[in-house]
């Protein structure tokens, strides 16, 4: 099986951008998470990040008939992207959101998730953990 992560806008700023939200940990340790995980499952993952919804949205279409499956936290484009939403649509591919902060406890404008609407679950709140469990979801469906 392969996934594509997908993370979104700032996430490059982990270990910077408001460490009492999102902790000390940097991007690069995220991404490390991620492919331990990954091979603690058996699964393939290429980790994408972009600060641009257009690149996000092209990696999304890239994905169609190489990939099993998207993992994404497109960050604050979750709730501002309709063209993130219907990329997802389009690729009808198996698709898990993670975010790591709760959203639903944060700012009014947070409480939508366009890209939530194209997602079978959603791992909220968890910090990195929220990355291995959408990977293991996606191993107790295949």
């Amino acid at each position: 099986m392969k996934l594509l992560v997908i993370n979104g806008p700032n996430l490059n700023m982990l270990g910077i951008r408001e460490p009492d939200i999102y902790g000390s940990q940097t991007y690069a340790d995220l991404e490390g998470f991620i492919h331990h995980a990954a091979v603690e499952c058996g699964i393939q993952v290429e980790v994408f990040q972009s600060n641009h919804e257009g690149d996000i949205v092209d990696k999304i279409q890239w994905a169609y008939g190489k990939m099993d499956g998207i993992i994404i936290n497109p960050a604050a484009y979750t709730h501002t992207s309709i063209a993130i939403l219907d990329a997802l649509k389009a690729v009808s591919l198996p698709c898990v959101e993670v975010h790591l902060s709760d959203v639903r406890q944060r700012e009014p404008f947070r409480q939508v998730s366009y890209a939530g609407m194209a997602c079978e679950t959603s791992f909220i709140g968890l910090g990195f953990e929220g990355y291995r469990k959408a990977i293991q979801h996606f191993t107790k469906k295949g």
